[in-house]
């Protein structure tokens, strides 16, 4: 498990050739490894989950996809909802366009369902802890858009210009050998953004 930085993809690009695997060497020097086991995406920060051997990845993917691995986000949203805790159960599909694809709520989609609650709140703004029991592509950005409070500085779903605000706090998996369980402390930029609104922190 690492805890990935806000700005560091996962995957190299055409625009970038560092990102997490590009690290790889620096954790193993098998030839068989290491692989993700699942993605973040490259302004999230926060748990992500590596295999260094192949069994592990298998029996870790098979947890992901049978929705057995708890994953718990934070998310600082420029709109506090109304209530303290709900659920969100909005299907999401990807759409291209001309500028480019996102994801979008659509009755066709596939099942999306995210748990989420305030941790702390002001007159607008509030710190939400979101638990993911499905696994879409950027389904807690979508969902906290769709429940009225966009995440601050996601600016494809309409949370402004600036930084995501969406860490990754912890993960929780039970794989075959071992219990699997981390936690990642808040950036300093997440902290400052909190403190700056009279968020506070757990």
């Amino acid at each position: 498990m690492i805890d990935k930085p806000a700005g560091l993809p996962v995957h190299p690009g055409p625009k970038t050739t560092h990102s997490v695997e590009s690290l790889f060497p620096l954790l193993s020097k098998r030839k068989d490894g290491p692989w993700l086991v699942h993605r973040l995406d490259a302004d999230t920060s926060g748990c992500l989950l590596i295999a260094l051997r192949k069994q592990a990845l298998v029996e870790a993917q098979a947890l992901f996809a049978a929705g057995l691995v708890r994953k718990t986000y934070w998310a600082v949203v420029g709109n506090a909802p109304k209530e303290g805790d709900g659920i969100i159960d909005t299907p999401l599909r990807k759409v291209t366009t001309k500028e480019g694809w996102h994801m979008a709520p659509h009755a066709d989609g596939q099942n999306a369902v995210t748990a989420w609650r305030v941790l702390s709140r002001n007159q607008s703004k509030a710190l939400m802890a979101l638990t993911l029991l499905t696994g879409r592509t950027h389904q807690a950005r979508v969902h906290c858009a769709a429940l009225g409070c966009p995440i601050i500085g996601d600016e494809r779903y309409g949370g402004g210009k600036g930084g995501l605000h969406l860490m990754s706090r912890s993960l929780e998996a039970t794989l075959t050998t071992e219990q699997v369980s981390a936690r990642a402390e808040p950036s300093e930029s997440f902290r400052h953004t909190c403190h700056g609104f009279g968020l506070a922190l757990p």
